[in-house]
């Protein structure tokens, strides 16, 4: 529920007369409406922990006119309560003294009168004004109660009243009192449990304020009459039990959250931008969890969450340190990758395409030394050096497609020799087939361009007619992934670009690498998390056989990067 929303709930209870019947829910509304403004709070922090990051201004808090009004609600209600419960002391103790006033008149009368019409009005004048007062402190109520029953007792049992009339009363007190039982046992179809706490409080008052019951029924009625109160006793007890021990596991959750972001924080130490965005991801994938968790006791909740606030803060206190470290390197390889921006809008126009095309691939060899400029700054770079790159190769493509013409013969050779290489029977020996069909690739490179418009046809042609050749030798393993490869290199070398597609795959190659690079940081970090238990250690070892697994793909990947240089 927003902020709104509570004060709105709140107006409503504050209008109630009777303050201290809401004051549970009240309360009860404040602390929800702490936490939403803790956790406010919070965000706002981490709001300009972020801006501060990224070089913008930092937003100023602004008043909240919402979080004011409640505040000012609620201490009203709170003078309010206060004032009711001083009101309601005050009247529980006059009423205490009004119904020891009540007791000794009534003990008078069942002591010395001996008048029955005038004991009878005399205990009807004391029996109306005794339910006409109101509660007394609950800590006496059960002594004045029991004396109070006690001389009515007396008093029916001693004094000589009309049969008739004692009968019917004890009688009509008897269906009272099984109607009050009745009322508290249905209590346990109630679903609330306040209003449950409610409900018996007055049905024990309608209990005891209802007159005696004959001598052979009481011990029977009495007895039915705890059983009740005792068993809805029972279910509040099992409520608040349950309540507690679902705060305090809340709160035992909290605590082991707030020691792992402690953990993170004592223990993380890097210079490097992967790891602190990894250690981030961490950190915030705690807050989240932190925030599917209830309440804990207000105390303690309290407490640790300044535990866990604490450790945030710090983590990005630190990581801001870090970065503001790192703004200055990230310039200066900004300015160096601008640098070569300059030079390859100088040289894109340029129709020297072997001149200019080794040129460009130096530079590109030379920006990928540089390395990152940074989130701020990198993408923006990239961009702009991919299209001056891609300008070039564009154009170098334009021309070399318009010479389609002086290809034709070129296309008649590729042809033949395709037909030559799906009518040629390869050797059973691996080695005489793997050299036969080297020589294909290598006289199929050396035939020269085709036209453009049959490149593609061609070269899928082509590639066809040695796959399928390839496929006939059944090489396994490392054998297959080598020899597979140096096929596809033998194909992108056919490639009327191939400059341009064999600096995208060794590009195509390390993305690869560093996606696995950063898929074994991430599985290092998870390490950190197990504990020592035999489940811990199978996930473990799981996850070291994943590292062991990456490890080895990049040493493949390498592998193949020397054979592309």
């Amino acid at each position: 529920m927003e902020k709104a929303g509570l004060l709105e709930s709140l107006k409503n209870l504050v209008q109630q007369e009777d303050v201290l019947a809401v004051a549970r829910e009240v309360s009860e509304l404040r602390n929800q409406f702490e936490d939403v403004v803790l956790e406010e709070d919070r965000q706002f922090q981490v709001k300009q922990l972020e801006a501060q990051e990224k070089g913008e201004p930092v937003e100023e808090r602004v008043s909240d006119p919402v979080r004011e009004e409640f505040y000012q609600l609620y201490n009203e209600f709170r003078e309010r309560k206060n004032n009711q419960q001083r009101v309601k002391k005050d009247a529980e103790e006059a009423n205490l003294r009004r119904k020891k006033a009540l007791l000794e008149r009534l003990k008078e009368v069942v002591e010395k009168e001996e008048n029955i019409g005038a004991a009878m009005t005399a205990y009807k004048e004391i029996h109306d004004e005794w339910k006409e007062v109101g509660d007394i402190p609950r800590e006496k109520r059960q002594d004045i109660q029991s004396e109070y029953s006690r001389l009515l007792e007396t008093f029916f049992y001693h004094i000589k009243i009309y049969r008739e009339l004692r009968e019917h009363d004890l009688h009509r007190n008897h269906q009272l009192k099984l109607d009050v039982i009745r009322r508290i046992q249905e209590l346990s179809t109630v679903p609330q449990v306040k209003d449950v706490e409610q409900a018996i409080k007055t049905l024990q008052n309608e209990w005891d304020e209802t007159g005696p019951v004959s001598n052979d029924a009481w011990e029977s009625l009495k007895n039915s009459y705890w059983d009740a109160v005792r068993a809805v006793y029972a279910r509040i007890q099992v409520f608040y039990d349950e309540k507690r021990s679902e705060l305090a596991s809340n709160l035992e959750q909290k605590k082991e959250i707030a020691q792992r972001a402690a953990d993170l924080v004592k223990e993380f130490a890097s210079s490097s931008t992967k790891d602190w965005d990894t250690a981030t991801a961490t950190l915030l994938a705690l807050q989240e969890e932190w925030k599917k968790i209830g309440f804990g006791p207000r105390k303690e909740n309290e407490e640790v969450w300044k535990e866990f606030r604490a450790s945030c803060d710090e983590f990005f206190a630190k990581k801001k340190t870090f970065f503001d470290s790192l703004r200055g390197k990230f310039d200066d390889v900004a300015a160096k990758k601008q640098q070569l921006i300059d030079k390859l809008e100088e040289i894109k126009h340029s129709t020297e395409w072997k001149k200019t095309t080794d040129q460009i691939l130096a530079i590109q060899k030379e920006w990928k030394n540089l390395g990152s400029a940074g989130q701020r700054f990198e993408q923006k770079l990239w961009k702009e050096f991919r299209a001056a790159c891609d300008h070039f190769f564009d154009a170098k493509q334009t021309h070399f497609s318009s010479k389609d013409k002086e290809f034709e013969e070129n296309l008649t050779k590729k042809l033949e020799l395709i037909e030559r290489i799906k009518a040629t029977a390869i050797p059973e020996d691996k080695k005489e087939a793997l050299s036969l069909l080297k020589g294909f690739a290598t006289e199929f490179n050396e035939i020269g361009h085709v036209p453009m418009k049959e490149k593609d046809r061609v070269f899928n042609a082509y590639k066809e007619a040695l796959d399928s050749h390839y496929q006939k030798l059944k090489l396994e393993g490392e054998e297959q992934e080598k020899m597979l490869f140096q096929a596809r290199l033998d194909n992108l070398k056919a490639d009327p670009n191939s400059d341009r597609a064999m600096a995208r795959e060794r590009y195509d190659l390390n993305e690869k690498i560093n996606r696995l690079r950063a898929d074994i940081l991430q599985f290092e970090n998870n390490l950190g998390f197990f504990a020592k238990s035999k489940g811990a250690d199978l996930l473990k070892k799981e996850v070291e056989s994943k590292i062991a697994a990456a490890q080895r793909k990049i040493e493949e990947l390498r592998t193949k990067i020397k054979m592309i240089q």
